[in-house]
């Protein structure tokens, strides 16, 4: 029988699982624009309506597990991600983070909103002016999440859009004039929520024009994803947060 040489596979560094929305059209590309080598990154999704309102939102909560488990169903991955910034205010760190434990029991889990949370605290930022796609009954929980974990949001404004499928089509100069509306002179930081956004590609544009860190939701995930992983990689095309911290 012929001897098979074998290696440590194109992933030999890490392996990272994101849950995503069904409709989900931006992270996919977004996060293979940050991925370095050596790193895998595999993706599932998890059921909901297009409407992303607080009721469809929390109506997926038990599905985020389900579609967790399909993620290299025999392999180890070392993080395991849920790919909403909305969702993961509506139903909650613990909940969340519970369903990919259930799903994917030896990975770190983590959720996009603990990604963006946790770049802010190493921006050591707390004053923050936040842009958002989202209805105002989205806007109003995703504000009172964050300021019941320490951030004082001196300003926040959604465009009132209700469906994922318009989110994807805003087009990156029109997300960098709105996000440049939204800052006011006390914020520290810039935060522009929401993963079916393109904000990847004005990140750099806009830190210059505005002279402070601007964190958007997929390149805050993919930055915790990696450290989690134990990847340190620094880059400098998509902000400070991935070129210095």
């Amino acid at each position: 029988m012929r001897e098979i040489k074998s290696d440590a596979g194109r992933h030999h560094r890490a392996k990272i699982g994101f849950v995503l929305l069904a409709m989900e059209q931006t992270i996919e590309d977004d996060m293979f624009t940050l991925r370095p080598g050596g790193v895998g990154i595999h993706f599932t999704r998890a059921p909901m309506a297009n409407r992303v309102s607080v009721d469809t939102l929390a109506a997926m909560a038990s599905g985020i597990g389900d579609a967790a488990s399909l993620l290299l169903p025999e392999e180890a991955l070392d993080v395991v991600c849920y790919a909403c910034t909305s969702g993961s205010v509506v139903i909650g760190e613990e909940r969340v983070f519970a369903e990919l434990i259930r799903g994917k029991p030896s990975a770190r889990a983590t959720s996009l909103i603990t990604s963006v949370m946790r770049a802010l605290e190493a921006l050591k930022v707390r004053r923050i002016a936040i842009a958002t796609p989202y209805l105002a009954e989205v806007d109003a929980i995703e504000r009172s999440y964050m300021a019941e974990r320490g951030f004082e949001i001196v300003h926040m404004q959604g465009l009132g859009i209700e469906k994922d499928a318009d989110m994807v089509r805003v087009a990156p100069e029109a997300i960098l004039e709105f996000a440049l509306s939204v800052d006011r002179t006390e914020a520290e930081a810039l935060f522009i929520s929401c993963g079916a956004l393109r904000s990847l590609d004005i990140i750099e544009e806009l830190e210059r024009r505005i002279g402070k860190p601007v964190v958007t939701s997929n390149q805050a995930m993919m930055w915790d994803c990696l450290r989690l992983a134990g990847i340190a990689d620094q880059r400098d095309d998509y902000g400070v947060l991935l070129r210095e911290h």
